[in-house]
């Protein structure tokens, strides 16, 4: 179920179903909605959005009322979340998921709302994106790239194809607006030749990891994998939470799998990336590419969680094409 594409003058709530808010400096805030207005989109908060306990977030009730109160506004033709966070789970089996379904919009986040981004599709069948919070929005620099495919995935319905971004940065840029590193990208990391077609499933790696089990984790068949993680990840934790998810009962039908960039404290070098692969028997046969532009570095391109992507990679580069968002 793919939800209709927004459009200039649409209404879109802000919401806070992990991080509160109140984390987020007013100018940063401002900022935000500032961008998200030049692209003729109406900023709304949800009512306890600004709501924040001893653990930065608020409680189950507030975010599960606010997100039912989104779903259900008529008015309201997509949801965007606040920030990531760490308690996004805690809310899952709280939600209406008739209510959703009944109501399909388009819900937009990352990070700890990759729990949420996969419930709702394994729960409605509802196309939903991992992409940019409403914070990433109150950049100052280095936005383009992220607000270029925010546009290619939720406001067009045309395929597209995924280019890397010239340069990217993984600097505190929330703290410091004007003293940005940017680093030259040298382009995707080739590991594992191929060419699939397949539904994407995908986000935050320990945070799918979370789902494991569930009522609440998608079928993992006949998918392609995007996978990410943060600055607490090393790349020894990535591999065990990837080693994880390999070993889940479907893994043997994933038809591809695809890395986002890693940040700097991950001190994951290419070297350790190819190596972390290549010793797992259960990706030699399908195509494997790191570095792309999703996760926690920016900029940030925006893919559809329960779409289909064509992912096609060889030894001088690959084809990362979007199909059905």
């Amino acid at each position: 179920m793919i939800p209709e594409k927004l459009q200039n003058g649409d209404e879109i709530r802000v919401v806070a179903p992990s991080s509160s808010l109140g984390i987020i400096s007013k100018e940063n805030r401002q900022l935000a909605i500032e961008r998200l207005s030049k692209l003729g989109l109406k900023i709304s908060f949800s009512k306890n959005a600004e709501e924040i306990d001893e653990f930065e977030s608020s409680s189950i009730e507030s975010r599960v009322a606010d997100l039912h109160e989104a779903f259900s506004d008529k008015n309201v033709k997509g949801v965007l979340t606040v920030i990531g966070g760490f308690n996004v789970n805690q809310i899952l089996k709280y939600l209406n998921y008739d209510l959703i379904r009944n109501n399909p919009k388009v819900f937009c986040g990352y990070s700890d709302i990759t729990a949420l981004n996969l419930a709702i599709y394994q729960k409605t069948g509802l196309v939903n994106y991992s992409g940019p919070a409403f914070a990433n929005f109150g950049m100052k620099k280095g936005l383009d790239y992220t607000i270029d495919y925010l546009k290619k995935c939720l406001m067009s319905d045309k395929p597209f194809s995924i280019a890397s971004a010239e340069e990217w940065s993984d600097d505190a840029w929330y703290l410091d607006q004007e003293k940005r590193k940017f680093i030259k990208n040298h382009g995707e990391l080739i590991i594992n030749e191929g060419e699939v077609e397949g539904k994407i499933i995908g986000g935050n790696l320990c945070t799918i990891n979370l789902l494991q089990g569930t009522e609440f984790m998608p079928d993992i068949k006949d998918s392609i994998l995007f996978l990410e993680d943060d600055d607490e990840s090393s790349i020894k934790r990535f591999d065990r939470n990837l080693q994880s998810l390999l070993h889940q009962p479907k893994f043997s039908e994933v038809k591809g799998v695809v890395i986002g960039r890693f940040q700097k404290a991950s001190k994951a070098t290419d070297e350790k990336i190819i190596r972390m692969i290549k010793i797992k028997k259960e990706l030699e046969n399908i195509p494997v590419v790191a570095n792309l532009d999703f996760g926690h570095t920016s900029p940030l391109f925006t893919f559809p969680v329960g779409g289909t992507a064509k992912l096609s990679v060889k030894r001088d580069g690959i084809d990362l094409k979007i199909l059905r968002h």
